[in-house]
């Protein structure tokens, strides 16, 4: 894979933080700009399922028909997820409208002042081995990410939104930073999640956002194509056309997702412990294996440049923090509280490669599947639009 395949996201024109923004103009909500041109709608359905990437519906069509199909029709197209393609960062761009330069979940993991370890968003806690259960007061999610949220926005406005996914995630941090503002219903299955759908719209409610987390589950465990992946795709398939058949009249589904994926083979797991010269000069090291941000001790910023790009070679793209900001990775504004969360480097695969650090985290370099960088498997995210 070459520089060529990286694809900088298509922020303001067809980003994943556009959605929400042009779904609530939809529904004629004042106030929220129609980036992606989406037609006027009475209600509308946002199902995001984690790890659906935009290539492997299509490099897998026979394991979800319905959502193959639907793919194809006019109207669906792909988006890009916004960088870094993973989890927090992007939920973080759908619940803000915002990409992560301005709402600051730059990583699944990120440097936070004040803490000798990066703050893992997903959890909600410092990351690493040893981690603990309790939150300091200072990252309070409304604090770490204090942009307001489209929910809130739109509640403002008049429109309460339905909120559905698993129950723990109900009260967790990543919630309360980006999806502050709503009414969450807890539905940990994918039968409970079109149940909580439908009773939403008989309910009389006309916008519901909801979100299914275990693809990417069993893409990170047994990977992309294996068939357990393959399984659960089929069973979200049969989900997706559920919740079509129940659409009330003239309501939108909007099925997207926030990262893609790739295998990562043994051959390409590189661990920090093994190669010193990737650990020469770094304080902390961050993100994840597939988009590393790197933070120097002072002074050493040009040493660990240099030692990353020898080490890894044309592997991994490694820039500077000022070169990724120029180049719009992180969108055409970063804040400037969120830029001392950008690492002083920064590290994205090109190849089916992940940097790892295994005694910080030793799970995820047992993973198969990986996510987070430029590439277009990684970046490409479906926005297939079902009208009932």
């Amino acid at each position: 894979m070459s520089e060529d395949a990286l694809l900088v996201p298509r922020y303001g024109s067809g980003a994943l933080s556009d959605l929400v923004p042009s779904v609530l103009s939809g529904l004629g909500l004042p106030g929220f700009a129609n980036a992606l041109g989406l037609p006027p709608m009475p209600g509308a359905c946002i199902l995001v399922i984690d790890g659906l990437g935009w290539e492997l519906l299509r490099a897998y069509p026979e394991a979800a028909p319905f959502l193959a199909a639907a793919a194809g029709a006019e109207d669906s197209r792909p988006l890009t997820a916004g960088f870094p393609a993973t989890t927090s960062a992007s939920l973080g761009s759908l619940g803000t409208g915002l990409p992560s330069g301005q709402h600051g979940l730059v990583g699944y993991t990120f440097a936070v002042p004040g803490h000798d370890r990066a703050l893992n968003a997903l959890q909600w806690e410092l990351y690493g081995v040893g981690a603990s259960d309790e939150t300091p007061d200072d990252l309070e999610p409304e604090r770490l990410q204090p942009e307001p949220t489209t929910i809130e926005r739109a509640a403002a406005a008049g429109l309460e939104v339905t909120l559905v996914g698993p129950v723990a995630h109900a009260h967790s941090g990543l919630t309360r930073a980006i999806l502050r503002g709503g009414r969450y219903v807890g539905a940990d299955t994918l039968e409970d999640l079109v149940a909580a759908v439908a009773a939403a719209f008989a309910d009389g409610r006309t916008s519901v956002y909801a979100y299914h987390p275990f693809l990417d589950a069993f893409g990170h465990w047994k990977g992309v194509g294996s068939e357990e992946w393959l399984e659960h795709l089929r069973r979200i398939d049969r989900a997706v056309e559920a919740i079509a058949e129940q659409l009330p009249a003239g309501f939108v589904l909007l099925v997207t997702a926030d990262h893609g994926m790739v295998n990562v083979p043994a051959e390409g797991r590189i661990d920090v412990a093994d190669e010193s010269a990737l650990r020469h000069g770094v304080r902390l090291l961050a993100g994840e294996g597939r988009a590393r941000h790197v933070y120097a001790t002072p002074g050493a910023q040009d040493e660990v440049l240099a030692a990353w790009r020898e080490t890894l070679g044309d592997r991994m793209l490694v820039v500077t923090r000022d070169e990724a900001i120029r180049e719009g990775w992180f969108g055409p504004v970063v804040s400037g509280w969120v830029r001392p969360r950008i690492g002083d480097v920064v590290a994205v695969a090109r190849e089916p490669v992940a940097v790892f650090q295994r005694d910080v985290d030793p799970l995820q370099a047992s993973l198969v599947g990986h996510h987070g960088s430029l590439t277009t498997v990684e970046q490409l995210v479906p926005l297939i639009q079902v009208r009932r």
